[in-house]
C-alpha cells in the first residue's frame, strides 16, 4: 500500500520552487518622549504581555492532554484508484461528518474510505464534497453515526509565533493516531500546490511529518488547529519513486487559509483537479488558435500581394508591401511566438 500523503517537492537549492524569502523589518517608534512617559509605557506593555502569557499558561495542555482532546477528531483516509491505494489523514470539521484534508490525498481516488482510531477502529466509505486544487485542500463527508467523531476547534494562524510548541496527529506509514511534536520554525513561507499554484502564509515546523501525515492537523498547546500538514523538504525526493521521511522541515497550510478555502468549496466554487487540467489545456489551445487566426489572414493577403508585385500586376491604389511588415515567414514567426507555440524557431 502506498502512502502518497506528504507531497514532497525537491526543496533543496530551488527551495520548493517558489520564493521562500523573508524580510526582517525593525520598526522603531519615532519621536518617543524620554523619561517617565517612556517608562510608564514600558511598564504597561510589560504588564499586558505578562497577562497574555499568564492566560496562555493557564490554558496550556500537556502532550497527552492534547492527544486525548483531539485524537477523536482525526481520521485516516484511504484513497483507492486503478493505480493503487494511498493513505493520508483528515480532520473533522463538524459532527455531521465533514472532513478536511489535502487534495493530493484524494484527487485521483475512485473510492474513499476513512478509518477512525480508538477502540472502535471503524472503517467507512466517504464521498468527495469538493476540491480547491490551487490550495491543495479538499472536503470529504462520511456518515458519522456510531463513529464517535469530534469536531476540532480551529484557531487563527495570525496568533501563531515562531517558537510556539505544536503537535501533529496523523497516519504516518499507516500507523493511525500517531502524535509528534515540535515548534513553529518560521512563518509566511510559500509552497507550491501539485498543480503549480502558489500557496502563501504557510507555517514551517520541525515536528516530525512523514508519508501518511498529509491532511492532518498541526495543533497548538491549547488543542486548537493552526494548520494542515501538507509537505516536507527532502533530498530523497530527487530519487524517482522514493518516499522521503521527516527531515525536520515540514510545511502546514495555515488555518486562516484553510477556513477561507472551506467556504469556497462549500459554496460550490472550488476548482477540481480534473477541471483544472482541462481548463489549462483549453487555455493553451485557445491561445494558440486565437493568436494564429487573425494573423493568418494577414499573412495570406501579404503573400498574394507579393506574388502580384513580382509579376508586375499590382493594381493602382493597392497598398504596397512595406519593409516594416516583413516577409511572410517572419510574420508567421511572430504569430507563433505571440501564441506561445513551442515549435517556434527564432530566426
Amino acid at each position: 500500500m502506498r502512502r502518497k500523503s506528504l507531497f514532497t517537492p525537491v526543496l533543496v537549492a530551488g527551495a520548493i520552487c517558489a520564493a521562500v524569502a523573508a524580510a526582517l523589518v525593525l520598526v522603531v517608534s519615532a519621536g518617543s518622549p524620554k523619561g517617565a512617559t517612556t517608562a510608564s509605557s514600558s511598564k504597561a506593555a510589560t504588564a499586558t504581555s505578562g497577562a497574555r502569557r499568564s492566560t496562555i499558561a493557564n490554558t496550556t495542555l500537556s502532550a497527552s492532554q492534547v492527544y486525548s482532546l483531539d485524537s477523536p477528531g482525526v481520521v485516516s483516509i484511504i484513497s483507492s484508484s486503478p493505480e493503487g491505494t494511498d493513505e493520508g489523514t483528515g480532520l473533522v470539521l463538524n459532527e455531521k461528518g465533514l472532513i478536511l484534508t489535502n487534495d493530493h490525498v484524494v484527487a485521483n481516488g475512485t473510492s474513499l474510505q476513512i478509518k477512525t482510531g480508538g477502540s472502535s477502529g471503524a472503517t467507512r466509505s466517504a464521498t468527495l464534497v469538493g476540491e480547491e486544487v490551487n490550495s491543495d485542500l479538499a472536503l470529504i463527508r462520511v456518515n458519522p453515526e456510531g463513529l464517535g467523531l469530534k469536531a476540532l476547534k480551529m484557531a487563527s494562524s495570525n496568533e501563531v509565533h515562531v517558537g510556539d510548541q505544536v503537535y501533529a496527529i496523523g497516519n504516518p506509514y499507516g500507523l493511525e493516531g500517531t502524535l509528534t511534536r515540535g515548534i513553529v520554525s518560521a512563518l509566511n513561507r510559500e509552497i507550491q500546490a501539485p498543480d503549480g499554484a502558489t500557496i502563501k502564509g504557510v507555517l514551517q515546523t520541525d515536528a516530525a511529518l512523514n508519508p501518511g501525515n498529509s491532511g492532518g492537523p498541526l495543533i497548538n498547546q491549547q488543542g486548537e488547529v493552526i494548520g494542515i500538514n501538507s509537505q516536507i523538504a527532502s533530498d530523497s525526493a530527487r530519487s524517482e519513486g522514493s518516499q522521503p521521511g521527516s527531515t525536520g522541515v515540514g510545511f502546514a497550510i495555515s488555518s486562516d487559509t484553510a477556513a477561507e478555502v472551506v467556504k469556497v468549496i462549500e459554496s460550490g466554487h472550488g476548482v477540481s483537479s480534473s477541471s483544472a487540467g482541462s481548463r489549462q489545456t483549453e487555455e493553451a489551445e485557445g491561445g494558440r488558435q486565437g493568436g494564429l487566426g487573425e494573423r493568418q489572414q494577414e499573412a495570406e493577403q501579404l503573400e498574394a500581394q507579393r506574388g502580384q508585385a513580382e509579376r508586375g500586376e499590382m493594381e493602382q491604389g493597392e497598398p504596397e508591401l512595406g519593409e516594416s511588415e516583413g516577409t511572410v515567414e517572419q510574420l508567421r514567426g511572430r504569430e507563433l511566438e505571440e501564441a506561445g507555440d513551442p515549435r517556434l524557431l527564432i530566426p
